[in-house]
Formats: C-alpha cells, structure tokens, sequence
C-alpha cells in the first residue's frame, strides 16, 4: 500500500490482505502484494510481535534492519489471538479481508480460529494462503521449517561452496524468498480465479516444495541422470567459462556460454592461441578442459585493472561485471539510471532509504510506500475501520498500540 496514487490505478487497489505471518517467506509475499496496491493488515501479537523485530544487530534506532527489509507498505494491528476476548476483532478482519496469509505451524491456525474453514465460513470468497516449512501433506506434521534448514533438506547446501569444502548455505535467505514469490503468484492466479467464479481458492506453499523446484537444471540433471551433483564453487558445471576472475585491483564475473561469446571473450583478452585451439572451439570442449582454460584466463586478467578488462569486454558483448560489494551496488544501479532504493517517512526514524519494488509499471501505480510499521501503530485505526471498539481491546491488555506496549 502506497501513501499516494499516481498515474494509473494500483493493479491491487481495493484488496485487502489479512497478514497473520511472520519472520520472511509470508511477509516478503505480502510485501509484493502492497507495492501492486493492496492493503496489507499485518496481525501480531502484542509485547513483541514478528520476531524479526528483535533480530539484530543491525539496527536502525530501535528497528531490526531484517524487519524493515521485508514489511513497508503495510500496517500493524497488535492482538493476542490466543486470548478469547479477542474474537470478534479478529472474526471482523477477517469479514472484511479478501486474502488471509499464514505461516503457522500444522494446526495452530486453527487452534488461534483462524484457520481457513474458520475464514471460508465468515468470508465465502476469501483467498487463503499457508506458507508452510515441509508441506502439510509430509509428516511429521508441524516439524518447523527456517531457510537454513530448508536449504540443507533441499539439496542446496550441498551444491553449495567449494569442491573440497563444507556445504555452504547461499548469502541471504532465498528459499524464503523463493517461497514468498510462490506465494504472491498463487494468490494473484487465485484473486484472478475468483473474478471470473466468485469462488475463493485455497493455496498452499512451502518451503521445501520452493527450495526444490528453485534447484532447476541441476534438479532436471540428477532426475535424468541419477547422478548426484557436487560443488563447483563459484564456478558453473555445465558452461566454461562461467566464474569470477581476479583483477590486478578487483574481482570481476565472466560468462561466454556460447560459442560465439567464447570467440569475443578470447579477441577481448588478446588469446588468439586459446581462440585456435580445436578442443575449446565447442562448450563441451571447454567443460572438459575447463582447468587449462581457465587457469590460463586467470593469468591473462592479473595482469590488468578490472575497468581495463569491463571496457573490453563489453565492447565485444561478453557478459561481464564488476563483484560489488552491497552498498556499491546500490550506488550502481542509481547511478546508471533507475535507482534501486526509495525514500519513505518512518515515525521514529524519520526519513528512511528502502529497496524499492523490482517491479516497474508504466504509467507507475504507486508513489513511495508506506514505512514499516511499529508494532500496533495502526491498532485503532484498523479496528475502527472493521467496526470494533478497540478501547475495551486495549485496557484489557488483548490489543495494543505503539507506544503502550510492554
């Protein structure tokens, strides 16, 4: 949800999105689902709430910087779901909301009265979503999924690191990420479905199905083959040249995975020898002396600065970049045009730098997001809304607002 339209309507302007998850997977889904537009009601539970809210250091004043990652565009209602006083607010939001997203564990949902026989009978038509760690269908039922587990479950960290190393899991949550995506696309498909029957629909995904189906080629290759994949390092295992190289100042990342980008890459770096040679005119060829080539690569980019070799290569098309580190890359992308981040208005924090949404539309739907919330900044203003008193919610300590939180 923006603070302010612009241009063309929000393509999910007018839907309501009930967020009752928690931590990356389920918010980072409802945060694609407000920068297209919708409202998103992130419930949590009063004194501490997600408890991405408390995972630093890093922060910024007092907010977790893994918090803010992943919950702009939203507000917050505060409510103990486990208390039963809190009922007729959570069955009011739940009245009013065309999408309810969840990540609890087998059978809490239901036990919170929040489950989707819960939902579908107060709201006909709602789309449900359940983000789960293993599947609801796998036993054991509510075994707890995190990424990093996720990651190892999934054959990732095994294809992960170096050859003669550890398994390693990837640099930031992407199974999680994975999965929120996953999500978001099933909750479109279904709002779609929905204006065509006017039935809802209920969707489940989870972490390990997205971790599985992330694994893509080097899935279809051990299905087809039977044979387990290893680790490359930063290297590929089916395309030669396909990996990082050292500078004389830097690191940069080359990639010829074609037969015609090999022949650039070879004119850009002055090997006219490694050009002749029959064994590497084919990709095969160079998987299978993939050591010489690029060992002989690795002596040729030494010998020159990282812009020296950038400039070259992309004169001749060969895919190429510089190895950034985060904020450099963010410097980068502004610089070069479209930039990468988005100012918003945080109420403690002031004005605060985000990611902005990788989606561009044109005209553009949305000005800048709303801040990620405090902690039931929005608790009144939400229960008004739904037609609950919120007073008697709070000073019986069921509900709570920023600022009277314990």
């Amino acid at each position: 949800m923006a603070e302010a339209a612009t241009g063309a309507p929000a393509p999910l302007r007018g839907v309501r999105v009930l967020d009752f998850s928690r931590v990356l997977a389920g918010p980072y889904c409802t945060m694609l689902l407000a920068d297209l537009g919708a409202e998103v009601i992130k419930v949590e539970r009063p004194g501490g709430g997600d408890e991405t809210r408390s995972w630093g250091p890093p922060f910024a004043g007092d907010e977790a910087t893994y918090y803010l990652a992943v919950n702009r565009g939203k507000r917050s209602v505060a409510l103990d779901l486990a208390d039963p006083r809190s009922r007729p607010a959570r069955e009011a939001l739940i009245r009013q909301a065309d999408v309810v997203v969840e990540n609890f564990r087998a059978g809490v949902a239901d036990r919170l009265g929040v489950g989707y026989d819960a939902a579908r009978a107060l709201c006909g038509d709602v789309v449900y979503c359940s983000i789960t760690g293993f599947g609801a269908g796998r036993e054991p039922r509510g075994r707890a999924g995190y990424d990093f587990v996720i990651q190892a479950e999934c054959g990732l960290m095994s294809i992960t690191g170096e050859p003669d190393g550890a398994p390693t899991k990837v640099g930031v949550a992407v199974v999680d990420v994975l999965c929120g995506l996953h999500a978001a696309a099933g909750i479109l498909a279904a709002l779609r479905s929905r204006e065509q029957t006017g039935q809802g629909r209920r969707i489940e995904v989870s972490l390990l199905d997205s971790g599985l189906a992330g694994l893509i080629n080097v899935a279809q290759a051990a299905l087809s083959t039977g044979v387990e994949a290893r680790r490359y390092g930063n290297a590929h295992p089916s395309i030669v040249p396909y990996e990082p190289f050292a500078t004389a100042d830097g690191w940069i990342a080359v990639a010829a995975p074609n037969d015609q980008l090999w022949r650039s890459l070879c004119e850009a770096c002055e090997r006219p020898d490694l050009a002749a040679d029959e064994r590497l005119d084919t990709n095969p060829g160079r998987v299978a002396h993939r050591e010489e080539v690029v060992g002989a690569l690795a002596e040729t980019f030494r010998t020159q600065p990282a812009e020296h070799w950038l400039a070259r290569l992309e004169a001749r098309g060969v895919p190429a970049g510089k190895v950034r580190g985060v904020r450099e890359a963010f410097e980068a992308a502004g610089a070069a045009g479209r930039p990468a981040t988005v100012l918003t208005e945080h109420p403690t924090l002031g004005e605060l730098r985000l990611t902005a949404s990788p989606i561009e539309l044109d005209p553009p739907a949305t000005a800048r997001p709303l801040a990620p919330p405090l902690l039931g900044q929005h608790t009144e203003a939400v229960l008004h809304e739904v037609g609950v008193d919120p007073l008697p919610l709070i000073d019986a300590g069921v509900a709570a607002r920023a600022g009277a939180l314990g």
